[in-house]
């Protein structure tokens, strides 16, 4: 399986890119980013794409892949309704539109966010961006587009967010969020339970697209069971 990541210098894209590369199945990761992740592996290559609204320049890169998993996203707080809009639904279109052309039968897995207003008829603001990004991602002719939904992560393995407000917060919640994801599994993830769904689902695919906090713990304990045969695209 060839899979390609962006986003994989955030803290749950660092996740991810873990679980790509500790998977047996996976022969090849590729970074799409601003920046180097620092890791080295023989199966990653990184591509650095310092404009991530246009890729006609990298698109001989961008063919042959089974799976995208796009964890690119930024914090709402602050930002004009435009502005967000942009980087979050703009930005993630530009690659969607560009890889649902040149890999037909790809999977598609977008991380979105809890309490996601499909509807876009909501009150909340990033709830109805996010909301939009979804609905136009599903319309695209991927092979499948899987929509995850997560609440409170905690980040394990070195995953560290770039967000000043999220690192201090989980600076302060880091004696506690251990033990209340052991006590509450369908509410709280780790950034290895969201790597292990992504590959679940690029292995198996799911019984529905929106995916939420306990269907994402679900699938996450089947990430060590490999397709036979599945070969890249």
């Amino acid at each position: 399986m060839k899979v390609l990541i962006f986003g994989a210098t955030g803290m749950v894209g660092q996740g991810v890119l873990r679980e790509c590369l500790r998977a047996p199945d996976v022969e090849a990761v590729q970074t799409i980013g601003r920046m180097r992740t620092g890791q080295l592996d023989p199966r990653l290559t990184e591509v650095i794409q310092p404009d991530l609204m246009d890729y006609r320049a990298q698109e001989s890169s961008l063919v042959g892949f089974d799976a995208c998993f796009f964890c690119l996203g930024v914090s709402s707080a602050g930002m004009s309704e435009a502005d967000y809009t942009r980087l979050t639904y703009d930005l993630t279109l530009a690659a969607a539109q560009t890889l649902s052309r040149l890999n037909p039968g790809m999977t598609f897995v977008y991380v979105s966010g809890a309490g996601t207003d499909s509807t876009v008829q909501g009150r909340g603001m990033w709830a109805r961006v996010k909301g939009k990004t979804e609905n136009a991602l599903r319309k695209l002719p991927f092979k499948a587009v899987y929509l995850f939904r997560p609440g409170v992560i905690e980040p394990l393995h070195g995953a560290r967010s770039k967000t000043r407000s999220y690192r201090l917060f989980y600076a302060l919640a880091k004696p506690f969020l251990s033990t209340l994801r052991a006590l509450l599994p369908n509410q709280i993830l780790s950034t290895e339970d969201i790597g292990r769904a992504m590959l679940a689902v690029a292995r198996h695919g799911a019984d529905k697209a929106v995916l939420e906090t306990a269907d994402l713990r679900a699938l996450s304990r089947e990430a060590d069971t490999p397709v036979p045969g599945l070969h890249p695209g």
